[in-house]
């Protein structure tokens, strides 16, 4: 088999990402507020394909899947938390790490505290003793 023929071959076997969504915003020419939000409520990470992101669009799509947190254009705090409060590895997307939001995070996870820029004594504090707690010591 060629290259250029066992590419085409495993194009062609690999899902098409598109197919996933049950709502492409992608497809849609006029995206009204009500459209996005529905299709974020479906999907959060429909929020990718939203072309005026809102902080209710936003909060929603995270409030769905927190890894939408990825796609919001403006991050703040009430969005980052909520995606936290999820899955403390949020903290990856966070482009402005605050210290509350960071705490929340290692709070929740002592190993998030290894994606967090800033760490502070407190913080580290924090991890040792979640982590001491999680081994029952």
């Amino acid at each position: 088999m060629s290259v250029a023929t066992s590419s085409r071959y495993y194009s062609e076997m690999r899902p098409n990402p598109a197919k996933r969504y049950k709502w492409d915003l992608a497809l849609v020419e006029e995206q009204t507020p009500e459209i996005c939000l529905a299709a974020v409520n479906q999907d959060g990470l429909a929020l990718l394909h939203v072309k005026e992101q809102t902080p209710e669009i936003c909060l929603a799509a995270v409030n769905q899947n927190w890894a939408a947190l990825k796609y919001v254009q403006n991050q703040t705090p009430e969005i980052c938390l909520a995606a936290i409060k999820q899955n403390s590895m949020a903290i990856i997307f966070i482009k402005e790490q605050t210290p509350d939001i960071c705490m929340t995070a290692v709070k929740q996870d002592s190993w998030s505290i290894e994606y967090v820029k800033e760490q502070t004594y407190d913080m580290e504090m924090e991890s040792v003793t979640q982590s001491l707690q999680s081994f029952g010591i």
